[in-house]
């Protein structure tokens, strides 16, 4: 979701970053003190901005973490649809997001007049949709999920409950293999894990023939076949604590690798290079978010993130739902 600031805050901005403080760690502990924020991040932000964050998780646990929030205004480093996810949960706190452009190509690709009418056609299902989406998708919802539990959700409804699962392809394919459920599939995908390369992936391979290949369930699954361990964000960073394996070939963004380096500090993390030039696989909305702009951000308490309260409360249900079924 790209959200194009107005020329005059454009132009504010511009002025703004002219008055930059040369030590931005220490001015944003001073702001956030100021302001009694938390600073919330995902695992696919920058180095920086992970050291910088007071709780940095996957979906699931920033999910869990915003529900659980005290204090007065939340910073979210991450991207747009996350942001509003901490507002469904904070109405009477400020959400702030340094970069309101920092949308999400998944969420992007599930526009909500259309899938009104493909839920419309399906009135019967049940639906559960992937936490990579808008507030309003999550509003036409039953049940909101991540990565980390879309498997065991699925296995907590009936077996004769039919079921739209939106909007990812890829996790939704894996979910309906994990479980045996004929899944009806929204074909949105996310631009980061549908583009690694499984040529590119084979060579590595080759060249590392001892290191596991470790994915997420969003990679196409041509991907996924060479997978020796398929898992959430977190799943991964777990496994490779865990595994006696000494390398590992890492399929998601590879922000994550900065954490695992962390906690697993002599094993060898190899990214997987997607299918263009690059070595490695970023995503572009996730790192419009800088230091200079969450400074900003927390200075000027803007931009901020707001909902329709409709759109809140019938978002809130469904996420609701998600994590009482995840306890």
């Amino acid at each position: 979701m790209f959200l194009t600031l107005p020329k005059s805050d454009r132009q504010q901005q511009a002025t703004a970053f002219s008055q930059i403080p040369h030590d931005l760690f220490e001015a944003i502990a001073e702001l956030k003190q100021q302001l009694n924020a938390v600073i919330l991040a995902h695992y696919y932000q920058e180095p920086d901005l992970q050291d910088v964050a007071d709780y940095i998780g996957d979906s699931l646990g920033l999910s869990q973490t915003a529900a659980n929030c005290q204090a007065d205004v939340i910073v979210f480093l991450g991207v747009h649809f996350m942001a509003e996810t901490a507002k469904i949960f904070n109405p009477n706190k400020q959400v702030l997001l340094p970069d309101l452009n920092a949308g999400c190509s998944l969420a992007d690709s599930c526009p909500p007049a259309q899938f009104a009418e493909f839920k419309a056609k399906h009135p019967d299902h049940l639906v559960i949709s992937y936490i990579n989406c808008s507030a309003a998708i999550k509003a036409m919802s039953d049940i909101i999920c991540t990565s980390a539990n879309a498997v065991a959700i699925v296995n907590q409804i009936p077996k004769d409950r039919p079921i739209i699962f939106a909007p990812d392809r890829n996790l939704g394919r894996y979910v309906a293999e994990q479980t045996g459920r004929d899944l009806v599939l929204w074909q949105g995908a996310c631009i980061v894990h549908e583009i690694f390369s499984e040529r590119k992936l084979v060579e590595l391979k080759q060249e590392h023939p001892h290191a596991e290949i470790i994915a997420h369930p969003e990679c196409e699954p041509n991907v996924l076949r060479h997978a020796d361990y398929i898992g959430s964000t977190t799943g991964l960073l777990k496994y490779v604590q865990t595994s006696s394996s000494q390398a590992f070939i890492v399929v998601t963004e590879e922000g994550v690798i900065h954490q695992m380096q962390k906690m697993a500090p002599d094993k060898l993390l190899i990214p997987a290079p997607p299918d263009n030039g690059c070595a490695c696989n970023q995503c572009p909305h996730m790192r419009l978010n800088t230091l200079e702009k969450l400074y900003l951000a927390m200075k000027h308490r803007t931009p901020e993130v707001t909902l329709d309260e409709s759109i809140r409360l019938a978002a809130l249900r469904p996420m609701q739902r998600m994590l009482d079924m995840s306890k």
